[in-house]
């Protein structure tokens, strides 16, 4: 018995990475998975449809029940037709894990539109455009009186939280993320909707290269992307009693972060400020908070 036993979930980037990882360990744990996965390469050039397949036979080979899907996730009508495929294939949606990615990273005040665009497309978009038709989905079950129990794990990252020097486009994607993840949490609890994300640290395509050696260590590889993956199936399971939070996760640990927070409130009183009042009461409410986290790669 595992803890998805029964629980159909699509996960989208799910070739390789991180997505590889989570398809592998949901199919452990007892749920029935839709492999989605475009076959792009690292910077989302052209790649090979039959990248999803490989894994479906993996989780096959291992006793699992499996279907490869290669939908443009960012793409409306494909990701309609990605859920509706669980639908066909399995006769329900449970867990909706949203993964896929690429980078194309350039210094902000070299990149050009299409760098910018295609990158917080499939970022952004391409979480957008999947839950959208899942919860139309949920919602319709739940307008119906049925009892729905369901699950949407997002992609965020430490560069979405915290900035990353030279990938500007991918950050603000994923700083977008985290409060679409807060925003999916605070709509659709009423729909028996639960919503988090992850921000992994983790050695993959994307990352090998970037942030780490390309080549993992011997043994154990505390950032290796398995060590991602329980958290991501315990999010998607019906134990996960949580929503609207976002974790970063890494190596055996794990941490909350939290988002936007107020700071001291400062005032000239019950009238108009001057400018120069307000560059004092600028610095006397930031004298009142942490120093916010530095940015990857700033001197």
């Amino acid at each position: 018995m595992g803890i998805c036993d029964g629980r159909v979930v699509v996960i989208t980037g799910a070739a390789r990475g991180l997505g590889r990882a989570h398809a592998l360990a949901f199919a452990a744990e007892g749920a029935r998975v839709v492999v989605n996965d475009l076959g792009v390469e690292r910077d989302g050039s052209a790649g090979t449809s039959e990248a999803a397949q490989s894994v479906v036979e993996e989780i096959r080979a291992a006793g699992g029940e499996a279907v490869a899907n290669a939908a443009d996730v960012a793409d409306w009508d494909q990701a309609r037709d990605l859920v509706g495929q669980a639908l066909s294939e399995f006769g329900r949606l449970d867990t909706l894990v949203l993964n896929a990615g690429f980078l194309r990273d350039r210094m902000l005040a070299g990149m050009s539109e299409e760098e910018w665009n295609s990158v917080v497309r499939v970022h952004l978009n391409g979480h957008f455009a999947p839950a959208r038709h899942a919860i139309e989905y949920w919602r319709d079950q739940a307008k119906s009186g049925e009892a729905v129990d369901a699950r949407v794990i997002n992609t965020s990252s430490g560069a979405g939280l915290n900035g990353s020097v030279g990938q500007g486009n991918y950050a603000t994607a994923k700083a977008g993320i985290a409060l679409l993840t807060i925003q999916q949490a605070a709509e659709w609890g009423r729909y028996g909707v639960m919503a988090n994300a992850v921000a992994p640290d983790a050695r993959t395509r994307m990352t090998a290269g970037v942030f780490y050696d390309e080549q993992a260590p011997e043994g154990w590889d505390p950032k290796g992307p398995e060590n991602v993956s329980p958290l991501v199936v315990w999010l998607g399971s019906a134990a996960c009693d949580v929503t609207g939070r976002v974790f970063e996760v890494s190596g055996g640990q794990l941490n909350v972060c939290d988002g936007w927070q107020p700071g001291p409130v400062e005032s000239v009183g019950e009238r108009m400020m001057t400018a120069s009042e307000a560059g004092a009461l600028v610095h006397r409410s930031i004298d009142g908070t942490p120093a916010p986290a530095a940015v990857y790669g700033a001197s």
